[in-house]
């Protein structure tokens, strides 16, 4: 298999699966995840083909199957596709949460953890290690129950956004993204949950409107578009640095990694349920 992007890499690697690899693809823009990786040893022996994935990488790999989604590879824009790849006689496995659900372009057919628990599943049966498959979720399903247990009961929960990058228009998550679950079975409320697709651009204007108490900002891990460089941003713009959250110094962030489906989620839950449980009142 080659496998794309850093959170889907990872799924291999927890699933034991790396001398099942052909190699991995990610960008540049990910090496301070992968530096940061509890799989950091995998990732330096299994080999990285590339920073972007295209039809002359997986076959000079001598790939039989591609590990991708939409948004996460998959494009046509750039004709790397699952029909395209099927023509050349390899096989593609889509990433659940990136699969299409019928709405235009619009991404997620399930709950975010639910299309990581059947990743795992999937990967499991088409490996032949599915008692190991199921193992791993167990251990994911109890962490994030732990997590959700241990909030204070009663308690009004927080608007939460999550800021992934952009000037002009945000990129946030909606309800079928991997941080919509990491903030609701946190303790938090997603402001954007309301909107049908997984990884979305939005307006300043419906931000400001729906007032977050608390900002989750995606790190990843470089020096341009860093965790500081976008808390300096919303201080500065008008209408944002008066949001309940930016007043009251209300960020949290957590690593791309951590952020989209990948092995990484429990883990997530984990630190951010900490935080909001922390907060006064």
């Amino acid at each position: 298999m080659v496998a794309n992007d850093i959170g889907i890499t990872e799924l291999m690697f927890a699933l034991g699966l790396a001398d099942r690899m052909a190699g991995y693809v990610v960008d540049k823009g990910q090496s301070g995840g992968v530096a940061s990786s509890p799989w950091k040893a995998e990732f330096a022996k299994v080999p990285k083909l590339a920073e972007k994935i295209n039809r002359e990488v997986v076959q000079g790999a001598g790939a039989d199957l591609v590990f991708a989604g939409w948004g996460y590879g998959f494009s046509e824009g750039t004709g790397f596709t699952p029909d395209s790849l099927s023509k050349l006689g390899i096989s593609s496995y889509q990433l659940t949460e990136a699969c299409r659900n019928g709405a235009g372009k619009h991404r997620g057919i399930m709950r975010p953890l639910d299309a990581l628990y059947t990743d795992v599943r999937n990967l499991g049966t088409i490996f032949g290690i599915s008692d190991r498959a199921e193992r791993l979720i167990e251990d994911y399903r109890s962490r994030v129950a732990a997590a959700t247990n241990s909030m204070p009961a009663g308690r009004v929960k927080p608007k939460v956004f999550l800021y992934d990058d952009g000037r002009d228009q945000p990129f946030t998550s909606a309800r079928n993204a991997g941080p919509d679950e990491i903030i609701t079975k946190s303790g938090g409320v997603n402001i954007f949950a309301d909107l049908d697709d997984s990884w979305t651009s939005v307006s300043w204007e419906a931000v400001v409107q729906r007032a977050p108490d608390v900002i989750l900002i995606n790190d990843y891990g470089s020096e341009v578009g860093s965790v500081a460089d976008k808390e300096n941003f919303l201080r500065s713009r008008p209408g944002l640095r008066d949001l309940p959250a930016v007043k009251q110094g209300r960020f949290f962030a957590l690593p791309y990694a951590a952020l989209v489906e990948g092995p990484r989620n429990a883990s997530a839950i984990e630190d951010f349920s900490r935080y909001l449980a922390n907060l006064p009142g």
